[in-house]
């Protein structure tokens, strides 16, 4: 793969996109999609580095969640902030992981990253519910690098 931008199409990173309003619509949790080539830096330090570079960390109820992609890879990281981190179990990230890892292990990117997106936004609802007067703090556009 020799760019980033070849891994989904527009059309692809659109219907991603739509799955994360559709997410955050019952939680006030906040889902960030990162999708970069290959990465120098273990792939958890690289998506707490990128987690910060988006500014991830300033949500009022510390409830944003990243999943971080490096194609080249074939890595992924699901990284919760530190409100999620201190009302969920350990294992918490497990099903929407294993959700995702079915669809990357057929070559189904694109749906393994909306499967992912529409789980973590059901495990953010159990703990986050959204409620009157909630925002979408941050952008649900890819970021990639």
């Amino acid at each position: 793969m020799s760019k980033v931008e070849d891994f989904l199409s527009a059309k692809e990173e659109q219907e991603i996109v739509d799955a994360i309003r559709q997410a955050e619509r019952n939680t006030s949790g906040e889902i960030r999609v990162h999708i970069e080539r290959t990465s120098k830096i273990s792939h958890y330090n690289r998506a707490l580095e990128v987690f910060r570079v988006l500014k991830m960390f300033n949500t009022k109820q510390q409830n944003a969640v990243l999943i971080y992609v490096a194609v080249d890879d074939h890595k992924f990281v699901i990284y919760g902030d530190k409100g999620i981190d201190a009302v969920v179990p350990d294992d918490f990230w497990n099903a929407t992981k294993n959700t995702m890892q079915e669809q990357f292990k057929k070559g189904n990117f694109k749906q393994g990253i909306i499967d992912g997106v529409i789980k973590a936004g059901e495990e953010l609802k159990a703990h986050f519910p959204w409620s009157i007067g909630d925002e979408d703090e941050l952008s649900n556009e890819i970021s990639k690098s």
